[in-house]
């Protein structure tokens, strides 16, 4: 379906723009276009690129813009056929204290990103969000909730045959700008130890690879106003810090537990209770078909409750928990983590 297309990624420049580019570089799509803000990671990207793949390079095209900007969105939009739309404030302690800013991306900057698609006719529009976006608690799920509603209720606005938009939940994604795998990396390289805010605390883990056949699947099988969700499985904090001191060979580190931060949670979520009402159990994945009903709730009185289904919610706590043997398989299943140990081993 990509096949001499134009995909365009807002905020392109990030872990999952380039988890894309690694999966579409060498296809036959026609042109990835890169929408960011950030001029020195777009000048790096370009060189990199330019350096190591030059029979591909010339399928990237880039812009500089903000999605908070319809106009630089616009700018960037004439011709493309799908989006990926990554753009977001996603630190959950910068959002914490500075939440409008989080509302003006991930609310109003989709908002922005949707219009411009409806407007310009693309095809598809796959938006990333979160598992904090369930019972959030924090102002940067609070935001992500606000923007998955945001693309609900704008899939009810245009027909699917002209744009489809949908959207994709998914957890933690391991080595991700920011996420806290290279942050105990760095401290074991600096002699100090590793920092756990509580190590009963359970995550959702994925690689960005798995982040990335998501979205894809979703690209392939979601209709207009869907959430796709990935049954990901999840550990505690405490076992993916033992899992990185092993791989390490670093087993005299110690764990000091400093507390929550703000806003955290002490698990995620990926299905809420009311969505496991209508989820549909795709195998590896569930979809989360949108609520078509209209306001005339009249209509609607006479009509009994669905049948529920047994699932009465998705959540990192009643998945599959992995040892710290099965976190260190996938650990060493990532490049990040082959590269850093390499050039740890040479340092040691």
């Amino acid at each position: 379906m990509f096949k001499d297309k134009v995909l365009l990624i807002t905020g392109g420049t990030g872990s999952f723009g380039n988890a894309v580019l690694d999966r579409f570089l060498k296809t036959d799509i026609k042109e990835i276009r890169i929408f960011s803000r950030d001029e020195l990671k777009q000048d790096n990207m370009r060189h990199f690129y330019q350096r190591e793949f030059p029979e591909y390079s010339d399928k990237l095209k880039f812009y500089i813009g903000d999605v908070r900007d319809i106009q630089s969105i616009k700018n960037a939009m004439h011709g493309v056929d799908y989006i990926f739309h990554a753009a977001a404030l996603k630190q959950v302690p910068s959002c914490e204290f500075f939440p409008i800013e989080a509302v003006k991306t991930n609310v109003l900057g989709t908002e922005n990103v949707l219009t411009a698609a409806i407007e310009e006719g693309v095809k598809k529009v796959i938006c990333l969000s979160t598992d904090k976006a369930a019972y959030p608690v924090n102002a940067m799920g609070t935001s992500k909730a606000m923007m998955e509603k945001v693309i609900v209720a704008k899939s009810r606005t245009v027909s699917p045959d002209k744009t489809s938009i949908c959207c994709t939940r998914y957890g933690n994604v391991m080595c991700s700008r920011g996420s806290v795998i290279p942050l105990f990396i760095s401290q074991i390289k600096e002699g100090k130890n590793l920092t756990v805010t509580e190590p009963t605390m359970t995550r959702f883990i994925m690689s960005l690879e798995e982040a990335v056949e998501l979205v894809v699947f979703a690209f392939q099988n979601a209709d207009s106003g869907d959430i796709m969700v990935q049954k990901a499985p999840a550990c505690t904090i405490e076992v993916l810090a033992q899992a990185v001191k092993e791989v390490f060979g670093a087993n005299d580190t110690e764990i000091n537990v400093i507390g929550i931060r703000h806003g955290e949670k002490m698990y995620e979520t990926l299905l809420t209770n009311e969505e496991c009402a209508n989820a549909i159990d795709m195998g590896n994945f569930y979809r989360v078909p949108c609520d078509k009903r209209d306001l005339n709730y009249d209509k609607y009185f006479s009509k009994g409750d669905k049948e529920r289904q047994k699932l009465s919610e998705f959540n990192s706590n009643n998945t599959d928990l992995l040892t710290v043997e099965q976190v260190k398989e996938k650990l060493l299943s990532l490049k990040y983590i082959r590269d850093e140990l390499a050039e740890w081993n040479e340092r040691k």
